[in-house]
């Protein structure tokens, strides 16, 4: 066996817990000695009563071992090379006590020199069974002396071989075992070390991340995830296998868009998604927590390489945008702050002479390739100037001020004026009831908001009665929101993306500022703008999204 002193704490705990055994398994011994003495005792055998105080003696040892071994855990080959000479000594008294080899004691031996074997070096073990074997065989010798007729000489040879066979056999076989106790142990602590580092990485990470399970079963997540979903801290502290406190993303309609989410990357190996979480807040059912304000995440999805695919898991990692978008936006806007300065006498009074120019030039070329290169001039002073408008409107904010606007009234106005601006049929425009609700809202600042939506709404409705629609709901909070939709195909993700964001357009004569504004305006006035990607909304209309407006309470 090696030696003792390399082997790690735990080892070294171990073979101090099979000394205690050792010293248990002693005491059993000798109750079962001392039980045979009395059995004898009451058929009338005669015993000697050297036997008697040998049991008692060797009882008493075995308790002074096993408190030994118990509160003196120092010098541990000193109490163990003690106790299995006393175990000879004392097995050899009984031995001679008893008639020598007739008794059938002499297996006793194999105790002590098991304990040895697994618990000593090797050499220590095979002098304990030397020992012994000679013992047995000097007192198989001295019966010759006696004049016995057969004294059982090759008994004892025999015995004494059998003593340094299971010696070996045994010693060999807990070397194994204690190389393969160390090995483990040594890889034990790798791994606590590796789970120690890998907590403290995925606890102080800025990124959210879920591991959930093939069926959307969220299995555990660090505590960026519990504070972007606003989730409390038992409701990711789930075991493995489906138990403990664990729910499903599917549960929670507040978490609908990080399944829907999921669900597609797992259907067609979707790309990174951007969703939105919006206000919520439950007390009672599988999902409980609490969200005051709507986070926009950025999705990213991988899949767990689980040995023969035992057990499928994927992790969801989740990035909050809100801080990264605004930081970006604070960048535009202060290159515009700049450029405001001097936008009007820079840009304006030029862009004025060319329009007021292409204007007498109209007058005088009446050819069909002059009026369509007018036209194009025309068409793109015209967008400078509305681009220019849009971003004098942004030094122009202020604060709200005015009544509370009541929406039901507020929208059928708009509706009426904004479907006799564009010229379009008086039920392509539907109002939900509003009943009487009020919203915190300065009045010219939501109908700007809310005519450049319906402006883009136009754009990919497909002019059916009721194919716009605008319709006031109640979040989980208590907040009023109003939703604008369109039965047009929904935004796709990597616009989505950058929804928001100053001069991103898709559109070839947009400026790329009409949705950012309108996000700002509601800013300004406690609200929120959003995106939404889901299907649902009022009966017999699913469209893929809708643009949502969250007023203050």
């Amino acid at each position: 066996m090696a030696p003792w002193q390399p082997l790690s704490a735990a080892s070294r705990e171990t073979f101090w817990r099979s000394l205690q055994t050792f010293t248990v398994t002693r005491i059993v011994i000798t109750l079962v000695l001392l039980v045979y003495l009395t059995y004898d005792a009451r058929r009338g055998h005669m015993i000697g009563t050297a036997y008697a105080e040998t049991c008692i003696a060797y009882m008493a040892a075995a308790l002074l071992f096993a408190a030994i071994a118990q509160r003196w855990r120092h010098r541990f080959l000193l109490q163990l090379s003690s106790q299995v000479l006393v175990d000879i000594g004392a097995i050899s008294l009984l031995y001679l006590a008893a008639g020598g080899a007739r008794s059938g004691l002499g297996l006793l031996y194999l105790f002590p020199l098991a304990g040895a074997a697994i618990l000593a070096p090797l050499v220590l073990a095979l002098f304990s069974a030397s020992l012994a074997t000679l013992f047995m065989l000097a007192e198989s010798t001295w019966r010759i002396f006696l004049s016995e007729d057969e004294p059982p000489l090759f008994q004892a040879g025999i015995m004494g071989a059998a003593f340094f066979a299971v010696v070996v056999v045994v010693s060999r076989l807990a070397a194994r075992l204690i190389r393969q106790e160390e090995l483990a142990s040594r890889r034990g602590a790798d791994l606590r070390v590796q789970q120690a580092v890998y907590r403290i990485v995925v606890d102080d990470v800025g990124d959210g991340i879920l591991v959930v399970g093939s069926d959307g079963f969220v299995f555990s997540g660090n505590p960026a995830a519990r504070r972007m979903l606003g989730l409390e801290a038992d409701s990711l502290e789930a075991g493995d296998g489906g138990a403990g406190t664990g729910f499903r993303l599917a549960d929670s309609a507040a978490l609908e868009p990080v399944a829907q989410g999921f669900e597609a990357w797992l259907a067609a190996g979707a790309a990174d998604a951007h969703v939105t979480i919006k206000r919520w807040q439950e007390q009672d059912g599988p999902v409980r927590g609490r969200l005051d304000q709507p986070v926009h995440l950025k999705l990213r999805f991988a899949r767990v390489d689980t040995p023969n695919g035992a057990a499928e898991r994927s992790v969801i990692f989740m990035q909050d945008v809100s801080a990264i978008e605004n930081q970006a936006q604070q960048l535009k806007l202060a290159s515009m702050g700049r450029l405001t300065a001097s936008i009007a006498h820079e840009v304006r009074n030029p862009l004025s002479a060319i329009g007021h120019a292409t204007s007498l030039l109209a007058e005088d070329l009446n050819g069909p390739a002059e009026t369509r290169l007018l036209r194009i001039v025309g068409d793109n002073v015209a967008r400078v100037n509305r681009m220019v408008e849009d971003i004098l409107k942004l030094s122009r904010k202020v604060q709200p001020g005015g009544e509370p606007v009541h929406l039901k009234a507020f929208l059928e106005e708009l509706k009426a004026e904004f479907t006799e601006t564009h010229g379009l049929p008086g039920n392509m425009v539907w109002i939900g009831d509003a009943g009487d609700r009020t919203v915190r809202f300065d009045g010219l600042h939501l109908r700007e908001v809310l005519v450049n939506l319906l402006g883009n709404a136009i754009r990919y409705a497909s002019g059916k009665p009721a194919s716009i629609r605008l319709f006031p709901v109640l979040d989980a909070t208590g907040r009023v929101e109003l939703h604008v939709q369109d039965d047009g195909p929904g935004i796709t993700a990597e616009v989505r993306a950058h929804l928001f964001e100053p001069f991103y357009t898709t559109s070839s004569k947009g400026t790329g500022l009409g949705l950012y504004l309108a996000r700002e305006l509601c800013l300004n006035n406690a609200a929120m703008l959003d995106y939404e990607y889901r299907v649902d909304g009022p009966a017999g209309f699913d469209a893929p999204g809708r643009f949502v407006i969250t007023f203050s309470i």
